[in-house]
């Protein structure tokens, strides 16, 4: 019996009429020439159905860190099916990977975050960072102590209480968690700054913060949720000390920390955490996904501090939380190889200087009429198009100018992922600089075609 899958443009885009894409117009997709079939992958490049290499710019989606088609990752996996293919974490049960990857976890996460969770995507490991805290909390006599400080421009997943912790643009038309979430001002100094200085915007953002905690009362709120950068909301970086001084606020207010690194982690901003060595904050607990196993297999962690994990397990507690695949033993293979390439190759540290000149590059077209503002760093950068760069006019969504710069760009051999009025650019981490520089020339070429359409 063959068990070939037709990798044929016309073959899979039959086939795929029947499948529903994630954060896609589901209309739109019915036309043929609306879909790309990727059909291979290796190093930093995609390859298509009809034959074209492409660069992934956009890294999978934030995550095929390492690289695709690494053999010391597929030969993990291959290895560890054929020696284990799967046994659960419940009750009694472990087994060597998963006991090994919350080991190397542990090691690599900042100061007291020593016990592991393993789940199977970055909305599942937030989801259950507020679940374990709810339970934390009640187990301290504190069951008040629910509700959850976001932050507009913010992206945690797409799950029901993740989506809710999600800026609310993404939620239109759909019902979410209700009643647990409160949205911060959005820390864009770009955009919300205008007339101040940056050090005087941060001290708006904590002033927001500490009204609203004052507000619904500390007693009440379990936590405060950030990724180090906003990633899906349009990379937005905070002023210089947000983190560390939201931390400090945090504490005074007994409202713990959750640095939600489902991007951030494992080399993209040069660290395999970036919330300690990057952002100088502590976290009381990381979430990390994507680049924990480079993509090659689905897996997510929540990484908690030592003082909750001795609450939430004191006098014989059970821990009823749990799904079947957490540490999956194929999944938590692929991470231990994933991150000893990640060390034997110091891939990180090659970041801190690659990813600069990425991102130094990218800067450089900010003297293009149509680039508003070019932010990020090292390999998690977005380019925002406006209508006036003096004004920062934005065009209309209708516009669609971020998918037209995107469309220009893939004609020429890179894929970028658009966002409205804003182009975002997530690779691998491995890129030569010769990749990096014609990355650069392309998305110039690209934008350039647009800006003289318009």
């Amino acid at each position: 019996m063959s068990h070939a899958i037709d990798i044929s443009t016309d073959g899979v885009l039959t086939s795929d009429t029947h499948l529903i894409q994630s954060f896609a117009n589901l209309n739109a997709l019915k036309q043929e020439d609306a879909r790309t079939v990727i059909v291979g992958a290796e190093g930093a490049h995609v390859t298509d159905s009809e034959g074209n290499r492409l660069i992934d710019g956009i890294g999978g989606l934030w995550c095929v860190n390492a690289g695709h088609k690494r053999q010391e990752i597929i030969s993990a996996i291959t290895e560890q099916l054929n020696t284990l293919d799967f046994y659960s974490t419940f009750y009694n049960f472990t087994h060597p990977a998963a006991a090994a990857l919350a080991r190397k976890l542990a090691e690599l996460a900042p100061g007291n975050l020593n016990a592991v969770y393993l789940s199977n995507s970055g909305s599942v490991a937030n989801d259950s960072a507020i679940r374990i805290l709810h339970h934390y909390y009640n187990r301290l006599g504190q069951s008040s102590k629910k509700l959850i400080l976001s932050r507009h421009g913010a992206y945690h997943g797409s799950t029901f209480l993740a989506m809710a912790m999600t800026t609310p643009a993404y939620s239109e038309g759909w019902s979410k968690a209700e009643g647990l979430v409160h949205h911060l001002r959005l820390p864009h100094y770009w955009r919300e700054g205008e007339g101040m200085s940056e050090a005087e915007f941060l001290d708006v953002l904590l002033e927001d913060a500490r009204t609203r905690i004052e507000n619904l009362g500390a007693e009440n709120i379990a936590c405060f949720i950030a990724e180090p950068i906003q990633g899906a909301g349009g990379v937005i970086v905070a002023p210089e000390g947000y983190h560390a001084r939201m931390s400090e606020l945090c504490r005074r207010y007994d409202i713990k920390y959750i640095a939600d690194e489902v991007v951030t982690s494992f080399g993209r901003l040069g660290h395999f955490f970036a919330s300690k060595d990057v952002f100088g904050m502590q976290p009381d607990i990381i979430t990390t996904a994507k680049g924990l196993t480079s993509g090659y297999q689905p897996l997510a962690a929540t990484i908690i501090s030592d003082e909750i994990h001795e609450v939430i397990s004191e006098d014989g507690a059970m821990f009823f939380h749990g799904m079947t695949y957490s540490g999956h033993p194929a999944a938590s293979a692929a991470a231990l190889a994933n991150i000893a390439l990640m060390e034997n190759d110091k891939i990180p540290e090659r970041v801190r200087t690659t990813g600069k000149r990425f991102e130094n590059n990218l800067r450089g077209l900010g003297d293009l009429e149509l680039v508003g503002e070019v932010r990020g760093s090292h390999f998690m950068m977005g380019l925002e198009f406006v209508k006036d760069k003096e004004k920062r006019t934005p065009f209309a969504v209708t516009e669609q100018v971020g998918q037209k710069v995107a469309q220009a760009a893939q004609k020429r051999g890179l894929i970028a992922r658009p966002l409205g009025n804003i182009l975002i650019l997530s690779p691998t981490l491995i890129m030569t600089e010769a990749e990096i520089d014609e990355t650069t020339d392309i998305l110039r070429e690209s934008i350039c075609e647009v800006q003289g359409s318009l």
